[in-house]
């Protein structure tokens, strides 16, 4: 199994903001890390060491494998300009997309329930109400 983690620090707005990409198993995560100030690479460093664990990753998407043998002077190359051009992949803005568009949902659908929740107890104080009225009648 061969697991691959790339991580993104990027100013975005007004805060330093980290970009998790996890690629494992034909699959592809992402997480989104808000540091606020511009982090140092120990605080970084410690970041990952102390909460890696729960960071919340994205579901997963489908990976295209793709098996090139790259050399290493030319990975280095493309690893500079990848990251002085984009900063976030497409795909994690994809994926992180996706994971925003779900919890949107999730929270419409709890909103949902709560709202006819709280209809329904108005509902039935309103019948207690006209049961109490009418009771020594």
């Amino acid at each position: 199994m061969e697991l691959s983690v790339k991580l993104t620090v990027l100013f975005e707005g007004a805060f330093w903001v980290g970009i998790f990409q996890k690629s494992y198993q034909n699959k592809y995560e992402v997480a989104k890390v808000v540091f606020g100030s511009e982090p140092k690479d120990y605080e970084v460093y410690d970041f990952i060491l102390k909460n890696y664990g729960e960071l919340k990753f994205t579901n997963s998407l489908p990976l295209e494998e793709d098996k090139i043998i790259i050399n290493p002077k030319r990975q280095l190359r493309e690893i500079k300009k990848e990251v002085q051009l984009k900063g976030i992949g497409t795909k994690a803005q994809l994926a992180m997309k996706l994971q925003q568009e779900a919890n949107k949902v999730e929270r419409k659908k709890l909103s949902k329930e709560f709202k006819e929740e709280e209809k329904r107890k108005k509902f039935e104080l309103r019948q207690q109400k006209k049961k109490l009225k009418h009771n020594g009648h």
